[in-house]
């Protein structure tokens, strides 16, 4: 590690607390980091940064590097691409308003998901609320854990196999920003873009080699490659577009508590990759 380096590894660059889809506070995510023995941890609540305060104080008493950060929704066309948002200015003014109408998207689409699932199951939109923290984000996750509540399915991953899945006719889709438009949001707050698991077999096919010179003369800093969904073909894909368009990789664990199986830390990022992001933002500082 270089000598001037204010933070330690080992380096995770996603994880979600119950301010989006986890099941931990943003102070229990932290500890967990440093339980797990890792040295720095980014935590990216989908869409909101209500829980940077606690993070950042819990980080301070932790000894734990923190890196505040956003999973941000874009899509293109019906497939969901996610931008990890990482050290922005988290009061500038358009991607407050821009991240607020997602989440009232994301509320609407939930709400139509029970009415439609509410017909076949016996489930309601009280039971969703059950599932939710006061002030989090609410997405498919949340109404996942309501179904498992309901005996509907053994666990998250099981509804979003089965009942939660687009072919069983349920999903809708919700209002977000196509990818460039996110990018540039980002980059206009200060602060730095990676691609969120791009190689995924559900969505293998965005080929984002089509949009990627545009999204790397926005701004884009890099591709999320180390992720337990990418697949090992989208991971060689995405070396090539990393080493064409001269993007950075990052890893990390997509962690959501009990939430999904991912493990802290499982997928890492060097350090020399989490250097240059910091070099390259403006908008917030790591708290050390």
């Amino acid at each position: 590690m270089s000598s001037d380096r204010l933070f330690r590894e080992p380096i995770d660059l996603h994880t979600h607390s119950r301010v989006s889809d986890g099941t931990e506070s943003p102070a229990q995510l932290v500890r967990a980091a440093r339980e797990a023995g890792l040295g720095t941890v980014a935590l990216t609540d989908h869409d909101s940064t209500a829980g940077w305060s606690e993070a950042s104080a819990a980080a301070r008493e932790n000894g734990v590097t923190l890196i505040p950060g956003m999973e941000l929704s874009t899509r293109v066309g019906w497939s969901s691409v996610h931008l990890l948002a990482y050290l922005f200015d988290p009061s500038d003014a358009r991607l407050v308003a821009e991240t607020a109408r997602i989440r009232e998207a994301r509320l609407l689409r939930a709400e139509e998901m029970v009415q439609r699932i509410g017909r076949d199951y016996d489930l309601a939109w009280d039971d969703v609320v059950a599932q939710t923290n006061p002030g989090a984000t609410v997405g498919r996750p949340h109404i996942a854990d309501a179904l498992v509540a309901r005996g509907h399915a053994p666990n998250r991953s099981a509804a979003f196999a089965g009942i939660l899945h687009w072919r069983a006719g349920y999903y809708q889709p919700h209002y977000a920003p196509d990818p460039l438009t996110g990018i540039e949001l980002v980059v206009a707050a200060g602060g730095v873009p990676v691609i969120a698991h791009p190689a995924t077999v559900s969505r293998a096919d965005l080929a984002l080699e089509d949009s990627m010179e545009q999204y790397v003369e926005a701004g884009l800093f890099g591709l999320e490659i180390d992720h337990r969904e990418n697949t090992p073909e989208g991971r060689e894909h995405l070396r090539d577009l990393a080493s064409r368009f001269g993007l950075a990789l990052t890893g990390s664990s997509d962690y959501h508590g009990e939430g999904k199986p991912n493990r802290l830390g499982e997928n890492t990022t060097a350090p020399e990759v989490l250097e240059a992001l910091i070099a390259r933002s403006s908008g917030s500082a790591p708290v050390y």
